[in-house]
Protein backbone atom coordinates (compact mmCIF):
# COMPACT_ATOMS: atom_id res chain seq x y z
CA UNK A 1 0.00 0.00 0.00
CA UNK A 2 1.70 3.29 -0.92
CA UNK A 3 0.52 4.62 2.12
CA UNK A 4 2.57 3.16 4.02
CA UNK A 5 5.57 4.08 1.63
CA UNK A 6 5.24 7.11 3.49
CA UNK A 7 4.39 6.03 6.81
CA UNK A 8 6.12 2.95 7.23
CA UNK A 9 9.58 4.57 7.75
CA UNK A 10 9.57 4.32 11.64
CA UNK A 11 7.66 1.17 12.06
CA UNK A 12 11.08 -1.26 12.38
CA UNK A 13 11.85 1.28 15.41
CA UNK A 14 8.70 1.94 17.35
CA UNK A 15 6.22 -1.36 16.49
CA UNK A 16 8.42 -4.00 18.01
CA UNK A 17 6.06 -7.64 18.55
CA UNK A 18 4.81 -7.57 22.53
CA UNK A 19 5.27 -11.40 23.44
CA UNK A 20 2.19 -11.75 25.58
CA UNK A 21 0.42 -10.61 22.63
CA UNK A 22 2.71 -13.15 20.55
CA UNK A 23 1.81 -15.35 22.85
CA UNK A 24 -1.85 -15.17 22.04
CA UNK A 25 -1.76 -15.15 18.09
CA UNK A 26 0.76 -18.02 18.02
CA UNK A 27 -1.83 -20.13 20.51
CA UNK A 28 -4.30 -18.94 18.05
CA UNK A 29 -2.30 -20.28 15.29
CA UNK A 30 -2.67 -23.57 17.25
CA UNK A 31 -0.70 -26.62 15.70
CA UNK A 32 -0.49 -24.80 12.27
CA UNK A 33 2.69 -26.76 10.36
CA UNK A 34 3.01 -23.71 8.07
CA UNK A 35 2.00 -19.41 7.96
CA UNK A 36 1.50 -17.23 5.51
CA UNK A 37 1.26 -13.74 6.94
CA UNK A 38 -0.76 -11.04 5.05
CA UNK A 39 -0.22 -7.17 5.45
CA UNK A 40 2.74 -8.44 7.25
CA UNK A 41 4.53 -5.26 7.72
CA UNK A 42 8.12 -5.25 9.40
CA UNK A 43 7.21 -8.94 10.45
CA UNK A 44 5.60 -8.45 13.82
CA UNK A 45 4.30 -11.33 15.30
CA UNK A 46 5.99 -13.97 12.77
CA UNK A 47 6.00 -17.65 13.94
CA UNK A 48 8.99 -19.41 13.33
CA UNK A 49 7.11 -21.62 10.49
CA UNK A 50 6.13 -18.76 8.69
CA UNK A 51 6.07 -19.89 5.16
CA UNK A 52 5.89 -16.33 3.49
CA UNK A 53 4.90 -12.51 4.23
CA UNK A 54 2.54 -11.03 1.67
CA UNK A 55 3.23 -6.86 1.80
CA UNK A 56 2.02 -4.30 -0.66
CA UNK A 57 4.94 -1.61 0.55
CA UNK A 58 8.97 -1.82 -0.02
CA UNK A 59 9.65 0.08 2.78
CA UNK A 60 7.95 -1.94 4.73
CA UNK A 61 9.53 -5.09 3.50
CA UNK A 62 12.79 -3.49 3.66
CA UNK A 63 12.83 -3.16 7.54
CA UNK A 64 11.89 -7.03 7.84
CA UNK A 65 14.99 -8.24 9.94
CA UNK A 66 17.09 -10.96 8.74
CA UNK A 67 16.34 -14.40 8.72
CA UNK A 68 12.88 -13.10 8.59
CA UNK A 69 10.59 -15.41 6.37
CA UNK A 70 10.52 -14.62 2.49
CA UNK A 71 8.22 -11.51 1.20
CA UNK A 72 6.49 -10.82 -1.49
CA UNK A 73 5.15 -7.77 -2.65
CA UNK A 74 1.22 -8.12 -3.20
CA UNK A 75 -2.20 -7.12 -1.92
CA UNK A 76 -4.84 -9.01 0.65
CA UNK A 77 -7.27 -9.17 -2.42
CA UNK A 78 -5.41 -10.71 -4.72
CA UNK A 79 -2.76 -12.94 -3.33
CA UNK A 80 -0.35 -14.90 -5.60
CA UNK A 81 -1.02 -18.20 -4.38
CA UNK A 82 -2.57 -21.58 -4.85
CA UNK A 83 -5.49 -22.25 -3.02
CA UNK A 84 -4.65 -24.06 0.13
CA UNK A 85 -1.40 -22.88 0.35
CA UNK A 86 -0.60 -23.22 4.03
CA UNK A 87 -1.98 -24.88 7.04
CA UNK A 88 -2.88 -21.22 8.74
CA UNK A 89 -2.91 -17.56 7.10
CA UNK A 90 -2.67 -14.69 9.58
CA UNK A 91 -3.89 -10.97 9.05
CA UNK A 92 -2.97 -8.76 12.13
CA UNK A 93 -4.21 -5.08 12.06
CA UNK A 94 -4.31 -5.02 8.07
CA UNK A 95 -8.04 -5.23 7.32
CA UNK A 96 -8.92 -1.88 8.10
CA UNK A 97 -6.30 -0.89 4.90
CA UNK A 98 -7.65 -3.43 2.54
CA UNK A 99 -9.49 -1.38 -0.43
CA UNK A 100 -12.07 -4.59 -1.01
CA UNK A 101 -12.49 -6.31 2.49
CA UNK A 102 -15.17 -8.77 1.32
CA UNK A 103 -12.49 -9.88 -1.72
CA UNK A 104 -9.39 -9.54 0.84
CA UNK A 105 -10.85 -12.15 3.09
CA UNK A 106 -11.96 -14.34 0.38
CA UNK A 107 -8.60 -14.58 -0.29
CA UNK A 108 -7.33 -15.28 2.88
CA UNK A 109 -10.19 -18.45 2.91
CA UNK A 110 -8.75 -19.90 -0.11
CA UNK A 111 -5.30 -19.95 0.81
CA UNK A 112 -5.69 -21.08 3.93
CA UNK A 113 -5.98 -25.01 4.01
CA UNK A 114 -7.44 -24.66 8.22
CA UNK A 115 -7.88 -21.61 9.67
CA UNK A 116 -7.87 -17.74 9.41
CA UNK A 117 -6.77 -15.65 12.10
CA UNK A 118 -7.44 -11.67 12.27
CA UNK A 119 -6.30 -9.07 14.81
CA UNK A 120 -8.58 -6.20 14.61
CA UNK A 121 -10.51 -3.92 17.23
CA UNK A 122 -14.16 -3.02 17.90
CA UNK A 123 -14.50 0.76 17.00
CA UNK A 124 -17.42 1.23 19.15
CA UNK A 125 -15.48 -0.07 22.11
CA UNK A 126 -12.04 1.77 21.28
CA UNK A 127 -14.36 5.18 21.12
CA UNK A 128 -15.70 4.44 25.03
CA UNK A 129 -12.88 3.29 26.64
CA UNK A 130 -9.39 4.62 25.12
CA UNK A 131 -9.23 8.04 26.81
CA UNK A 132 -6.47 9.62 24.17
CA UNK A 133 -9.67 9.60 21.21
CA UNK A 134 -12.44 10.15 23.80
CA UNK A 135 -11.24 12.71 25.70
CA UNK A 136 -8.25 14.82 23.57
CA UNK A 137 -8.35 13.39 19.71
CA UNK A 138 -12.05 13.03 18.68
CA UNK A 139 -10.63 13.86 14.80
CA UNK A 140 -8.75 10.69 15.17
CA UNK A 141 -11.84 8.78 16.14
CA UNK A 142 -13.81 10.44 13.03
CA UNK A 143 -11.01 8.63 11.10
CA UNK A 144 -11.13 5.75 12.63
CA UNK A 145 -15.16 5.41 11.80
CA UNK A 146 -14.46 5.74 7.74
CA UNK A 147 -11.89 2.57 7.83
CA UNK A 148 -12.80 0.77 10.98
CA UNK A 149 -14.26 -2.98 9.63
CA UNK A 150 -17.33 -3.98 12.02
CA UNK A 151 -16.37 -6.82 14.06
CA UNK A 152 -19.60 -9.13 13.16
CA UNK A 153 -19.08 -7.91 9.46
CA UNK A 154 -15.92 -9.92 9.39
CA UNK A 155 -16.53 -13.19 11.33
CA UNK A 156 -20.09 -13.14 8.57
CA UNK A 157 -17.32 -12.91 5.33
CA UNK A 158 -15.19 -15.75 7.63
CA UNK A 159 -18.12 -17.91 7.91
CA UNK A 160 -18.04 -17.71 11.48
CA UNK A 161 -15.44 -16.94 13.78
CA UNK A 162 -14.68 -16.95 18.07
CA UNK A 163 -13.78 -13.78 18.93
CA UNK A 164 -10.88 -13.42 21.53
CA UNK A 165 -10.14 -10.33 23.74
CA UNK A 166 -6.87 -8.72 23.46
CA UNK A 167 -5.92 -7.33 26.34
CA UNK A 168 -2.90 -4.57 26.19
CA UNK A 169 -0.30 -4.73 28.56
CA UNK A 170 0.82 -0.88 30.33
CA UNK A 171 4.18 -1.68 29.52
CA UNK A 172 3.07 -2.71 26.20
CA UNK A 173 6.25 -3.32 23.39
CA UNK A 174 4.51 -2.66 20.51
CA UNK A 175 4.12 1.11 19.71
CA UNK A 176 0.29 0.79 17.94
CA UNK A 177 -2.77 3.10 18.62
CA UNK A 178 -3.19 2.28 22.48
CA UNK A 179 -0.57 0.83 23.63
CA UNK A 180 0.74 3.64 25.81
CA UNK A 181 -2.76 4.17 27.67
CA UNK A 182 -0.92 4.37 30.78
CA UNK A 183 1.93 5.95 29.55
CA UNK A 184 0.37 9.41 28.31
CA UNK A 185 3.70 11.69 27.50
CA UNK A 186 4.40 8.97 25.08
CA UNK A 187 1.61 10.51 22.94
CA UNK A 188 3.59 14.01 22.38
CA UNK A 189 6.60 12.39 21.04
CA UNK A 190 5.85 12.87 17.16
CA UNK A 191 8.42 9.72 16.54
CA UNK A 192 5.70 7.83 18.49
CA UNK A 193 2.51 9.39 16.29
CA UNK A 194 4.86 8.47 14.07
CA UNK A 195 3.94 4.73 13.87
CA UNK A 196 0.33 5.40 14.74
CA UNK A 197 -1.14 5.06 11.30
CA UNK A 198 -4.70 6.67 13.10
CA UNK A 199 -2.37 9.48 14.21
CA UNK A 200 -0.01 9.91 11.44
CA UNK A 201 -3.25 9.64 8.81
CA UNK A 202 -5.33 12.04 10.62
CA UNK A 203 -2.63 14.29 10.29
CA UNK A 204 -0.60 16.78 12.86
CA UNK A 205 -2.77 20.13 12.12
CA UNK A 206 -5.63 18.36 13.26
CA UNK A 207 -4.55 16.64 16.41
CA UNK A 208 -2.17 19.48 17.44
CA UNK A 209 -5.19 21.48 19.83
CA UNK A 210 -5.78 17.83 21.76
CA UNK A 211 -2.48 17.08 22.00
CA UNK A 212 -1.70 20.33 23.61
CA UNK A 213 -4.60 19.94 26.17
CA UNK A 214 -3.06 16.33 26.90
CA UNK A 215 0.53 18.53 27.50
CA UNK A 216 -1.48 21.26 29.81
CA UNK A 217 -3.39 17.97 31.61
CA UNK A 218 -0.06 16.54 32.06
CA UNK A 219 2.19 19.26 33.78
CA UNK A 220 -0.61 20.00 36.10
CA UNK A 221 -1.50 16.89 37.12
CA UNK A 222 -5.20 16.39 35.91
CA UNK A 223 -4.53 13.89 33.63
CA UNK A 224 -3.20 11.85 36.35
CA UNK A 225 -5.94 12.79 39.27
CA UNK A 226 -8.62 11.93 36.17
CA UNK A 227 -7.11 8.52 35.31
CA UNK A 228 -6.06 7.42 38.93
CA UNK A 229 -7.76 4.02 39.12
CA UNK A 230 -6.68 3.44 35.46
CA UNK A 231 -3.24 3.61 36.66
CA UNK A 232 -3.63 0.92 39.09
CA UNK A 233 -4.04 -1.64 36.22
CA UNK A 234 -1.38 -3.78 34.43
CA UNK A 235 -3.65 -4.48 31.40
CA UNK A 236 -6.95 -2.68 29.43
CA UNK A 237 -9.50 -4.25 27.12
CA UNK A 238 -10.02 -1.61 24.51
CA UNK A 239 -11.51 -3.56 22.12
CA UNK A 240 -8.70 -5.01 19.99
CA UNK A 241 -10.35 -8.90 18.97
CA UNK A 242 -8.34 -11.92 17.42
CA UNK A 243 -10.80 -13.36 15.26
CA UNK A 244 -10.05 -17.39 14.70
CA UNK A 245 -12.12 -18.93 11.81
CA UNK A 246 -11.64 -23.04 10.76
CA UNK A 247 -12.74 -24.12 7.84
Amino acid sequence: MATYDALGATYARTRRPDPRIAAQIHAALGNATDVINVGAGTGSYEPQRTALAVEPSRVMIAQRPPGSAPAVRAVAEHLPLRDDAADAVMALLTVHHWSDLAAGVGELRRVARRRVVILTWDQHIFRERFWLVRDYLPQAAAFDDTRATPTGRLVDLLGGARQEPVRIPHDCLDGFGAAYWRRPDAYLDPRVRAGISMLAQTGEEAIAPGLARLAEDLATGRWHTRHAELLTLDSIDVGYRLLVADH
